[in-house]
């Protein structure tokens, strides 16, 4: 297994409004590259959380930004740097997490939700302790996650609304 440190490079997305957090791992490379959240062709995170919105899927940055601040949902991810392969959250090593009670002092969010289970993981354990906020784990968009079709998905997110 090839790790390289990877630091967190997109800076998280909310307003003083946003109610809804939802949190993946660490930004996969394609997002790191793009400068922004499940940047990924082949994840279904944007078609997921626009069915859910009743919104036609975002195409551009922008119009993923407009949604998700119009339905007050925040996007970050709940490490800041780690050791990882890849995209590969089984790999992840040595995770350090992002001040999420930081930005939980900045907006109305009560809420938060896990896009998978690395990052529900790490989330119980290294940041609930600190904020006692739970957060409620969901199943990854990710096209690996072949057990979920589309429609699963969607109707599994829903709990958002």
């Amino acid at each position: 297994m090839n790790l390289q440190t990877v630091c967190h490079n997109i800076p998280p997305l909310y307003d003083s409004e946003s109610r809804v957090l939802l949190l993946g791992s660490i930004p996969s490379p394609k997002s790191r590259e793009a400068g922004f959240f499940y940047a990924h062709p082949q994840n279904r995170f944007w078609r997921v959380l626009a069915a859910v919105l009743g919104e036609a899927a975002p195409q551009t940055i922008d119009e993923k930004r407009a949604m998700c601040l119009k339905h007050h949902v925040a996007l970050w991810d709940t490490i800041a740097r780690c050791d990882i392969a890849g995209a590969s959250d089984t790999s992840i090593r040595n995770a350090e997490p992002n001040d999420i009670g930081a930005l939980l002092r900045k907006t109305q969010i009560t809420r938060i939700y896990a896009t998978g289970a690395k990052s529900a993981q790490l989330y119980r354990r290294l940041i609930e302790p600190q904020i006692h906020v739970p957060i409620t784990q969901l199943p990854s968009t990710s096209a690996a996650n072949a057990a979920w079709p589309l429609e699963r998905l969607i109707d599994a997110y829903r709990v958002i609304l």
